[in-house]
């Protein structure tokens, strides 16, 4: 399908100019790729990570338990139970995890330490960022402060998350004495500010914009950068072990990547009330904003929506047909999925930018919302490309987890209910739980479920990329206010309805797979893409699902500026954006198929469709079409090679997508199928339900705080080892004080040779605190240089 290129008519005012003729009179021309938003150099990036974090250590030692059993829950339900107004299988429950904690493992535990091991500098900091609003320097202090500190042996010691440990090893590295070279103190502000201490796991955001130029491998300049912060997080946490002598005091805190809440946090969530939880495991937040409460409270405001919102599912999948019996497993009242990780990339253009900066008349506010709604309809098409291909997070059902009422999540929420059902059905027929051919679901109490899959071997199933089903990503829209018509604010209109049907507050912003970033809000024009959760490798896999993203995103806007895909080609109802997204979500579940409309109204779905081989009439569904998910891919691969050949050549793309095929043909290459291999070499299993389904999401997570975190850290190091030697004579004499500051921290070595001395020390991590500290400082000036270079 080659772009038209349209005439278009003189309206009366640019209010009243379509999608195509707003980007048409920016200066767009579909027919050059220069001109395209987010293609070659236009585009910029940036990413968000969240990880998480683990303290090891025994139960006397470590805060998480400390805290459960100091506290008056703990004790009013040992009361209780001692009464006889609960059960004692309550306090049992407590007990058990408490002692069961495998390999003294504590998952988002806090951690605590003697007050005066910080440093002037580093108390300053923290009493600037105990102040209730930090915007006022005559700020009373916040209200909780006490929480922060505790007293043992008779010394205050300070207790915070390790997300807030971090910026303060961070201040504390780069600020030893007063000979600290300032260069090193202006990074250290900005570095500072990118380790947030938001949600119940630690967030970075991007030290610096990455441009995507092809010359420089497109998304590989995001990738870098991505394991640079992911590099010095490491040091940090290594540099806070030893340098405020955590580990001596039985208390080694851990930084990984990992998509899941984890294992014993899910059991432990199942064990306490709502509000204990949220005591136990919502940030503080520190760091980052002016009103910390404030954003604290927002915190447990969404916990609290979460949790409302999941239990609401349950009456939804009953009117659906999906639940069909008065016996179901209520979800938990405390809800766990903002324990989840992901990364989020956002993609800005330059041009678009400047045009919003000038207040361009021919590109508005109105035509960036009209523009940007009509891109992001066209790329969830795409989304199915990445899910389980580039990013994934695996996880294993057993037969008595596959509770419709539990295991859909937030589906009845974002789907229409006959695409929940497909979906059930669909996921019954696929996994194992089968009795005499027939699909069966677990009937609830535990012992009996556990009872029939051990006499018929009913084993479960495994979904490649659970997080977005776990997770509420995009709540769907209503026949009244749709998300992405092109009318500016309705999002505010669609919260308005979702918070009155119980599904979402209006407080929050709307969650989206593909979010549009506006420039009245952001400061610059772009989209973030929310699909992404766990990358094996950075340049391996986040490199390459940077750049697609960005040729998909500019293929969108070559579409519209074309005028090839209108906004009535995908209609704005709700069953036809469940239509396209039920697509995505059957992809994050492992379903080999899915079903269309044969009429569908979707034009742009129906054009992709029809590029998909082996499709056929459904038989089951009448007047609907049967489509592989695989043959589906394979498709919308097409699509760009067929219709975006300039766009591909002028971003560099050939090799990428060339790649991507061989992805999408042998599953053994995607980064499912990665991250499966590493759990089954730590379960010891062949096959993902050779073994029990706690043992190999326990496994998994093992492997990510484990093998995965230090090949990361291993391809990181030799990343800092290659920037190191590219930073020319020319480069170091165009920035005296950071070569100067470089200089002050090797002692007369050359940064290559010290890289090469401390390698293996990094890698086995053995560097000693000094070491790392002057480690970490060397990663600082590299970011320094490296920011001046993307510029």
């Amino acid at each position: 399908m080659e772009p038209r290129v349209l005439t278009f008519p003189s309206p009366t005012t640019s209010a009243e100019w379509t999608p195509a003729e707003s980007l048409r009179a920016a200066g767009v021309d579909p027919a050059r790729p220069d001109s395209i938003p987010f293609c070659a150099a236009d585009a910029t990036a940036g990413s968000e990570t969240e990880l998480q974090v683990a303290v090891h250590g025994r139960r006397d030692t470590v805060d998480l338990a400390r805290t459960i059993e100091s506290s008056s829950f703990f004790e009013n339900v040992v009361r209780r139970a001692e009464a006889g107004d609960l059960s004692p299988r309550a306090v049992s429950a407590l007990e058990n995890w408490l002692d069961g904690a495998a390999e003294r493992s504590w998952d988002n535990s806090w951690v605590r330490f003697p007050l005066r091991f910080l440093r002037r500098e580093v108390a300053a900091t923290l009493a600037g960022d105990l102040a209730a609003d930090k915007s006022n320097p005559n700020s009373t202090r916040r209200a909780d402060v006490d929480r922060f500190f505790t007293y043992e042996a008779g010394e205050e010691h300070v207790r915070i998350p390790i997300s807030y440990l971090l910026k303060l090893a961070l201040v504390d590295a780069l600020d030893r004495d007063s000979t600290t070279p300032y260069a090193l103190l202006s990074l250290r502000t900005r570095l500072t500010a990118c380790f947030l201490n938001d949600n119940t796991s630690p967030e970075t955001v991007s030290f610096h914009t990455s441009r995507l130029r092809a010359e420089t491998g497109g998304g590989l300049a995001l990738a870098r950068e991505t394991a640079r912060r992911f590099l010095l997080t490491q040091l940090l946490v290594a540099y806070a072990n030893d340098a405020f002598e955590l580990a001596r005091r039985g208390q080694r805190a851990l930084v990984f990547a990992s998509p899941h809440p984890p294992v014993r946090q899910r059991r432990l969530n199942d064990c306490v009330s709502d509000a204990f939880y949220r005591e136990l495991f919502m940030s503080p937040c520190l760091s980052g904003w002016d009103r910390g409460e404030a954003k604290r409270d927002y915190m447990a405001l969404c916990h609290q929506t979460l949790s409302r919102s999941q239990l609401n599912a349950v009456g939804k999948l009953r009117e659906a047909g999906v639940v069909t019996r008065n016996l179901v497993v209520l979800p938990n009242t405390s809800n766990v999925s903002l324990a989840n990780n992901g990364v989020h990339v956002s993609l800005g253009s330059e041009r678009l930018t400047a045009a919003l900066s000038a207040r361009d008349p021919a590109f508005t506010p109105e035509a960036e919302k009209r523009v940007g709604d009509l891109v992001i309809k066209i790329v969830e098409h795409f989304l199915p490309l990445f899910v389980g291909t580039y990013s994934a997070a695996p996880y294993r059902f057993a037969f008595e987890d596959l509770h419709p009422e539990t295991a859909l999540g937030f589906l009845p929420h974002e789907l229409a209910p006959t695409h929940v059902r497909m979906i059930w059905r669909r996921w019954r027929g696929k996994a194992r739980t089968r009795i005499l051919g027939n699909p069966v679901s677990p009937f609830g109490p535990r012992w009996l479920d556990r009872s029939l899959a051990t006499v018929f071997g009913l084993k479960g199933d495994l979904a490649p990329d659970f997080r977005l089903v776990d997770y509420l990503v995009a709540p769907a829209s209503t026949e009244r206010s749709p998300a992405l018509d092109g009318r500016v604010d309705n999002d505010a209109r669609l919260l308005a309805d979702l918070d009155s049907l119980g599904v979402f507050d209006a407080r929050m912003p709307l969650y989206m797979l593909y979010r549009q970033r506006e420039f009245r809000s952001r400061g610059y024009t772009g989209f973030e893409g929310r699909h992404y959760s766990l990358f094996p490798s950075f340049g391996a896999d986040m490199a390459p699902a940077v750049s697609l993203q960005a040729l998909v995103t500019a293929f969108a806007f070559q579409l519209v500026a074309s005028g090839a895909v209108r906004h009535s080609d995908i209609p704005d109802r709700p069953f036809i954006e469940s239509e396209r997204r039920h697509i995505f979500f059957g992809a994050a579940i492992g379903l080999p198929t899915f079903y269309v409309d044969a009429e569908t109204e979707n034009r742009f779905l129906a054009r992709v469709a029809r590029r998909a081989k082996r499709t056929r009439s459904s038989r089951r569904y009448p007047g609907r079409l049967r489509l592989y998910h695989h043959e589906y891919r394979l498709a919308l691969l097409e699509t760009l090679e067929l219709d975006a050949p300039a766009l591909i050549e002028a971003m560099g793309m050939g090799d990428t997508l060339a790649e991507l095929r061989q992805r999408l043909e042998d599953s053994s290459a995607t980064a499912a199928a990665k991250l499966i291999d590493g759990a089954l070499v730590e379960v010891g299993a062949k096959r993902p339900l050779d073994s029990p389904a706690e043992d190999f999401n326990l496994a998994s997570e093992r492997f990510y705080a484990g093998k995965l975190r230090l090949r990361q850290l291993a391809e990181a190091f030799e990343w800092l080892e290659q920037d190191v030697r590219r930073l020319s004579d020319e480069r170091l004499a165009a920035n005296a004080d950071l070569s100067s500051a470089l200089a002050a921290i090797l002692d007369g070595q050359s940064a290559s040779e010290y890289l090469e001395r401390v390698r293996a020390d990094v890698l086995a991590e053995t560097l000693p605190a000094e070491e790392l500290r002057r480690l970490v400082a060397l990663v600082a000036i590299v970011e320094g240089f490296e920011a001046e270079t993307a510029r």
